[in-house]
């Protein structure tokens, strides 16, 4: 068979076998150790699970958006995921993927809306969470766990069922399963109102992930390595491993987020993907280290900080700069590289705004960071940044195939093989979002030198004061944000006089500013109230109110005692701010911001 950009997303593993077979295509620990999958084996149990699929009379039937069965899954990563999305391709069945913290309110929409005929899920605690809601789910037939977990079936009770005729029936459905036919359905959590299904076919994933390869570029070589631990359910980390696939990069599961840091050093991986919010925090527990530094040490480690800060990849800082920052890697940034694994050669970015701070630290410790951009309604590539481009700031060039124009507002439109099949269900919603074959993406940016695209914010956020004048959040956000002293910033003032914030300090390097000024540091609710921690975190802000607009100054702020996360609702499953929800649960601290001065102008 003849492999080009027309091939369906399970044909990677054909791909795969025929150009490089591996033998650690996927791995994850099981027990303690890392197990490796082939790409034979991969292969093998696809195919198997896709022949217990029919057996239980999944199909795609007609191959429409309605006609097709759906079968979803709800598990952290694991190879199990993978096997699960691949096999159901097969059958022509179409993939409702589900974020493990979704609640049981959307949980329920979800499950409905799409009639969902059978559930895979990864764990006791994510089979609990679905039996307490299984008598409302009128469509459900069969729930698998991938873990063993008592009183439930096990999902090798589906690979059990295949037999000759079976395994013979999936080559022939298969080969009718054209690149146009659906592939999967993820549902959007949003902000507000019902979540919304986006319909994506074979060929819009298989499209973006060639242009994405093309133009990133990703080499075909079997020796590399990756990393994930982005959720599965969530199209850019999807999207990503079908690059892997197609380039033959292996692909390592790391066992959850909070061992990402054990994972890297074990793996050694060449790359992975992320969102900024990770590196936030990576930089976060860089930087706690060079606080216990003490002496010359500590010294050295802020004097580095401070020359990474300065580091521009495009006008060299000079032959005496050079040779600093040559001096500062061999002491210090070799160090950051050894703590992920030594040989991390991209990590790529996306799904909020990066701080261009961040960016420029981490490329002059030769730890490239690439920024891009796309919805989950383009599958979800528009832009990135690449091996031969980078330009901080920017979400860097147009993915070649694209067409990307710019609406009179500076609303972003992209044009091309990646847009969505449309929203399921919801024909009204995706007229509005997809006019002539543009997608509206909602977000506003500029092409810097024609080339270069840079988000400048959301649509939706964009908020008037009552003096009708407009503001940007997110870039005074990213700005304040550079400051060692905050954790998260939420600007707020849509209909208010002036702007103000609610801010989340980053409570290690407040607690040490503290000590050092003799105020005893004993709780978070304690710390916010200490008149000079006010005092302080005032003139922080004052100090970069001069950067902006006087419409954009920040006047007022208030510190919050917790971090804002996805358990306690505030973050979307892919970290970004539900500010609706922020807005609503401190409600009370906002009044109070504006209440104490009234006639402030």
């Amino acid at each position: 068979m003849k492999h080009s950009r027309k091939d369906r997303l399970f044909d990677a593993v054909d791909y795969q076998l025929e150009k490089f077979p591996k033998e650690d295509m996927l791995a994850a620990k099981v027990n303690g150790t890392w197990t490796r999958y082939s790409t034979a084996f991969v292969r093998e149990i696809a195919d198997k699970f896709s022949a217990g699929l029919l057996q239980l009379g999944v199909s795609g039937n007609d191959g429409s958006a309605s006609g097709a069965d759906k079968i979803a899954i709800i598990s952290s990563n694991r190879p199990e995921w993978i096997f699960t999305d691949l096999a159901v391709q097969q059958t022509g069945a179409v993939l409702v993927p589900l974020y493990p913290t979704t609640s049981l309110l959307e949980l329920e929409f979800i499950l409905n809306d799409a009639e969902v005929k059978y559930i895979f899920i990864g764990n006791q605690e994510l089979y609990d969470k679905i039996c307490s809601i299984r008598p409302q789910l009128s469509y459900l037939k069969g729930i698998y766990t991938f873990d063993q977990v008592p009183g439930a079936s096990h999902w090798s009770a589906v690979t059990n069922m295949a037999t000759p005729e079976l395994l013979q029936k999936v080559q022939e459905v298969k080969e009718g399963i054209s690149p146009q036919q659906l592939a999967t359905i993820i549902y959007t959590s949003g902000t507000t109102g019902t979540p919304k299904g986006v319909m994506l076919s074979h060929h819009n994933i298989v499209s973006d992930a060639f242009m994405g390869k093309v133009s990133f570029p990703f080499y075909d070589d079997p020796t590399k390595k990756a990393l994930s631990f982005l959720p599965l359910n969530h199209i850019f980390e999807k999207c990503v491993t079908y690059i892997y696939f197609y380039s033959g990069t292996s692909i390592y599961y790391a066992e959850s987020l909070d061992t990402i840091a054990d994972n890297l050093r074990e793996v050694k991986p060449d790359g992975f993907t992320t969102v900024p919010r990770l590196l936030e925090k990576v930089y976060d527990k860089i930087l706690a280290t060079g606080n216990k530094l003490t002496g010359i040490k500590k010294t050295l480690f802020f004097w580095a900080v401070g020359l990474a800060t300065r580091y521009d990849n495009i006008k060299s800082g000079g032959a005496w700069y050079n040779l600093q920052l040559a001096l500062a890697d061999k002491l210090i940034f070799s160090k950051w590289r050894a703590a992920l694994g030594g040989r991390v050669d991209f990590i790529v970015t996306g799904g909020a705004a990066c701080q261009e701070k961040l960016l420029r630290i981490f490329w002059a410790a030769k730890i490239p960071v690439y920024e891009g951009y796309g919805p989950t309604e383009n599958s979800p590539v528009i832009s990135v940044n690449t091996r031969k481009e980078v330009r901080f700031g920017t979400v860097g060039p147009v993915l070649e195939g694209l067409e990307v124009k710019l609406a009179e507002d500076g609303e972003i439109c992209v044009k091309g093989e990646s847009v969505m099949v449309g929203y399921y269900k919801r024909p009204d919603l995706t007229a509005e979002v997809v006019k002539d074959g543009w997608l509206l993406t909602g977000d506003i940016g500029i092409l810097q030198d024609g080339k270069y695209l840079k988000i400048t914010d959301r649509k939706k956020e964009l908020f008037k004061t009552s003096g009708g004048k407009y503001v940007a959040p997110q870039p005074i956000e990213n700005k304040c944000k550079e400051n060692p002293f905050i954790e998260q910033m939420m600007v707020i003032g849509a209909d208010r006089k002036f702007v103000s914030a609610l801010i989340v300090p980053a409570f290690p390097y407040l607690k040490q500013w503290m000590q050092q000024q003799g105020i005893p540091f004993t709780t978070h609710e304690a710390a916010i109230k200490e008149p000079k921690v006010l005092e302080k975190y005032q003139e922080v802000i004052e100090g970069y109110n001069s950067r902006f607009n006087h419409v954009e100054q920040v006047r007022k702020l208030a510190l919050l005692p917790d971090e804002w996360s996805v358990e306690g609702g505030e973050m979307t499953p892919k970290m970004s701010l539900k500010r609706k929800v922020v807005l609503e649960k401190y409600k009370e601290v906002i009044e109070g911001i504006y209440n104490v001065q009234k006639g402030d102008h």
